[in-house]
């Protein structure tokens, strides 16, 4: 059984930096595309980036320019790294793992919350 665990979530200040990390263990079939979606308060959730293992990366418009996404791909391991951070990017972001070989499926973390005060 595959599980997916984020970490890296906190607290900061506009303008700071967070690295988000996320990790899908229980499997050595490494996942077709890993991915950062977001839940922010009074909208629905929304894809932050993405990237396949042919390394193709995909942004949303408000993620380009800051947030980077990036991948260990024979450990399954993600990261975002989220630099000028604004109140708007508050929310809840979630990791997920895409198999299409092996444990077919999708797969998700619980989440980690980040907070960017004002």
């Amino acid at each position: 059984q595959v599980q997916v665990v984020e970490s890296g979530g906190g607290w900061v200040q506009t303008g700071g930096s967070l690295r988000l990390s996320c990790s899908a263990s229980g499997t050595l079939i490494g996942a077709k595309t890993m991915g950062w979606y977001r839940q922010v308060p009074g909208k629905q959730r929304e894809l932050v980036a993405s990237i396949t293992n042919d390394i193709s990366s995909n942004y949303a418009d408000f993620a380009k320019g800051r947030f980077t996404i990036s991948r260990q791909f024979a450990k399954n391991t993600l990261y975002l790294q989220m630099n000028g951070l604004k109140p708007e990017d508050t929310g809840a972001y979630s990791c997920y793992a895409q198999f299409i070989v092996g444990p077919i499926g999708t797969y998700w973390g619980q989440g980690t919350q980040v907070t960017v005060s004002s």
